[in-house]
């Protein structure tokens, strides 16, 4: 079994991305779904979610931030104590945001 420390970089590069996303996206996405729907400004189609570029989108916003999640749950656990069970943390957390991810992508393919 390959240590999780063979992954850190690629961990480290969807936390970044993750809280990219999440810093800048998700607040759009919330005035957009929040107010523009509400108020009118976008057309609420379901023909709109068969769009890849869409699909894309919410494959993004959804599966990015849970990465920088994962990440940052698990570099905040050792620091509570949790150091002697470092590895099922581990894996724990990147499964989980790898499970999150998997039933992600099965929702947007569904759409």
């Amino acid at each position: 079994m390959r240590n999780i420390k063979n992954f850190e970089a690629l961990w480290w590069g969807l936390f970044s991305a993750g809280g990219v996303v999440a810093a800048f996206l998700v607040p759009i996405h919330i005035i957009l779904s929040g107010l523009g729907a509400p108020l009118g400004w976008l057309e609420d189609s379901p023909q709109v979610y068969q769009l890849w570029p869409v699909r894309l989108y919410l494959f993004v916003l959804i599966a990015l931030p849970l990465f920088h999640c994962a990440h940052r749950i698990y570099h905040t656990l050792p620091e509570i104590g949790l150091k002697v069970i470092s590895k099922p943390l581990a894996v724990l957390c990147y499964g989980g945001s790898l499970v999150g991810t998997l039933v992600t992508v099965w929702v947007v393919a569904s759409l």
